[in-house]
């Protein structure tokens, strides 16, 4: 099928615009020979000094490689330890390749061995037969995580089928937050005062990579990815490597290349909406998206663009109706990186033609439309918590029972939310900010030493051994690895509150919003964007006694019972996933909790998360005021990367039955 895009031929494109001072200017600039790709994500200054170097995770076939395109030029490798003869051998049958692929229709007439793809074929892009294993022998180490070339397109799934394949999205994205964290730490142990700042999410992409961990490798998909929903927020691109959302580390433009095509032509499947070019415009469901290539170093269009790889796979799609998903980087104030990724689901091209952008330089452009019914899309729902950070009357003048519960006991407000009918009930209740133990819980026989860490604590003091010989925070406060019960720093310590090891003692750091929902009664959700191990808040309330406890159950069991939490910590930071020789460490352990806690007058916003058998928080137990094993704090972490506006939920332990008891669990809806 011929390209309807006119000026193929760039000898017949629009002549550029000749001024006296800007020709001599144009002529001695030099465009890339590759599409322009977009740079790697900028983290943003950071408090401690950035080290290099990795921990135990480093090992010499976990080298982060990306496999370019054939026909572009190829992206800069990393170092490997394959020998020169190796290299040359790859390099032949790369350069073989292409000329094959190029010469293959005349070569077939004197040679019957060159195989050409069908044209008849109805498949979009079968994977290329390999009948001479010799070749692949010689490049198998260089190849091995390569792509596939099979285009596919999932549909028909069951409720089951999409939990399943949500359950290994989440876990994957569970696994390399991990990693990246604690690759992170090790690079700023390793050499403080380097100067170079640590880049954990490569790191981490590296080991999951060179495991065989990342998903959607074996088939590349069009269209929705299962596993994967619209508003899905991620902080570093290589996370949408691992995905299998979109698989270039810097290019804008995903597609399938020709050589892998059944009819030779490429097919885009995403892209990546950022503004890195001039002539982009983005009104939400409709983009007009500028195509690759032109530029030079400094991102300055230079040259016409050529109808050719990812430019030709985004025309080809539009012939072909096929959708691209469509993936949108965003300025946001994080603290992480300096933009945002989010998914905002399946846009069809509705239009392609060759123009001549601001620059004077003929670009090509698309039109894309967004497809119907799907859900919002996660960039606008980032813009609507933005506006009821700064105004929540002015972006919901109707709803708001209180713009704080808590009396401005906490750091930031709590809003009260209900625009479903006349329920005001967590107005009655006296908010609290942190648990009412019994007066014998701080009894000096339960309270032992501190540490003497006058400038903060380091690693190896008093309070560091207590936690296993490591703290369970990294330096911006996140959480390594889940433990039984964390000892953090407390009123016998000589820290300052700034201390590493006093994370939840700062209290709440994000705004929390308390909100009525058909489906749970009432729920909480976040107006800012939860980073994945960050400290959220405390399960605060009043603790019962055993004793108490069964007196209190007697007018019907109102009561929940910590001990019955669902030990969700255990998943945090365990690396056991990754490698399998891996041993996780002695900690200490606490004895089953005998204790119960009433929330029927004393509560905070905690109190009114809903349950679920997959949560997206858990519940650490934490030491700091007193050392009594029995009676710890419960504190809420995140899980995973949790979107504003989207409900925190976490397990309660629901049908976990206790030794003794009524064997019942309240929860507050």
């Amino acid at each position: 099928m011929g390209s309807l895009v006119p000026f193929q031929d760039l000898n017949l494109s629009p002549e550029v615009p000749q001024t006296s001072a800007s020709s001599a200017a144009a002529a001695l600039l030099i465009p890339k020979i590759e599409p322009k790709q977009e740079p790697f994500d900028e983290l943003p200054p950071i408090q401690q000094e950035p080290c290099q170097g990795y921990s135990d995770f480093e090992s010499s076939s976990s080298t982060l490689t990306f496999l370019s395109n054939s026909q572009l030029t190829s992206l800069p490798q990393s170092s490997t330890s394959d020998s020169d003869q190796d290299k040359l051998y790859s390099e032949f049958f790369r350069i073989s390749e292409l000329f094959r692929s190029a010469f293959a229709n005349s070569l077939e007439k004197y040679d019957g061995d060159v195989q050409v793809p069908d044209p008849d074929s109805r498949a979009i892009v079968p994977v290329p037969e390999q009948e001479d294993n010799r070749d692949l022998s010689v490049i198998l180490s260089r190849r091995r995580f390569q792509r596939s070339g099979e285009l596919v397109r999932v549909t028909n799934l069951g409720i089951e089928d999409l939990r399943q394949f949500r359950g290994d999205v989440r876990k994957t994205r569970r696994v390399y937050d991990s990693l990246r964290i604690l690759s992170t730490l090790e690079e700023e142990r390793r050499a403080p005062g380097s100067g170079r700042r640590a880049r954990g999410d490569l790191r981490a992409a590296a080991v999951m990579k060179d495991r065989g961990m990342w998903l959607n490798r074996d088939k590349r998909i069009v269209g929705s990815i299962p596993g994967l929903e619209v508003g899905d927020v991620f902080f570093f691109r290589m996370e949408l490597c691992v995905l299998g959302l979109h698989g270039h580390p810097q290019a804008g433009i995903d597609y399938l290349t020709a050589s892998q095509s059944s009819n030779g032509e490429p097919i885009a499947t995403s892209i990546i909406v950022s503004g890195g070019y001039e002539d982009d415009q983005d009104a939400g469901d409709l983009i007009i998206y500028t195509g690759q290539g032109g530029q030079d170093k400094f991102s300055r269009q230079c040259m016409h663009q050529k109808l050719e790889g990812g430019n030709l796979a985004l025309e080809r799609s539009m012939q072909y109706g096929i959708e691209v998903r469509v993936i949108r980087g965003i300025k946001y104030e994080n603290g992480v990186s300096s933009k945002l990724y989010v998914y905002d689901g399946l846009y069809r091209i509705l239009d392609c033609w060759f123009d001549i952008g601001k620059s004077g330089f003929g670009v090509f452009k698309y039109k894309l439309l967004r497809m119907e019914g799907q859900p919002e899309m996660g960039s606008s729902v980032l813009k609507f918590a933005e506006t009821l950070r700064r105004g929540p009357l002015t972006a919901r003048p109707v709803g708001y029972l209180s713009l704080d519960i808590s009396m401005k006991k906490e750091n930031f407000p709590v809003f009260l939310y209900n625009d479903l009918d006349s329920n005001h009930d967590p107005l009655y209740y006296e908010y609290i900010v942190r648990t009412v133990f019994p007066p014998y819980v701080f009894s000096p026989a339960s309270n032992g030493g501190g540490c003497n860490c006058e400038s903060g604590c380091t690693e190896g003091c008093f309070c560091a051994m207590k936690n296993g010989g490591e703290f369970a925070y990294d330096y911006n406060g996140l959480l390594l690895r889940g433990k039984p019960v964390i000892f953090e720093c407390g009123t016998f310590c000589q820290c300052p509150p700034t201390c590493r090891n006093r994370v939840t003692q700062r209290g709440l750091r994000n705004r929390l919003e308390v909100f009525r929902s058909r489906e749970t009664g009432w729920g909480v959700r976040s107006l800012d964007l939860i980073q994945a191990g960050s400290f959220i808040c405390e399960y605060a309330g009043v603790v019962l006694t055993k004793e108490q406890a069964e007196v209190f159950s007697m007018d019907g069991d109102t009561l929940v019972y910590p001990g019955r939490f669902s030990g969700r910590w255990i998943e945090w930071g365990d690396l056991s996933q990754v490698f399998p020789e891996y041993v996780r460490p002695l900690l200490p352990s606490i004895p089953p909790l005998d204790f119960a806690m009433d929330v029927s007058r004393m509560r905070n916003v905690a109190c009114y998360m809903s349950h679920s058998s997959t949560p997206n928080v858990l519940v650490q137990f934490v030491l700091c005021d007193h050392n009594n094993l029995m009676f710890p704090h419960l504190m809420i972490f995140a899980t995973e990367t949790i979107p504003p506006l989207k409900e925190l939920s976490l397990d309660y332990g629901v049908g976990r039955v206790a030794d003794e008891g009524t064997g019942k669990l309240y929860i507050c809806n």
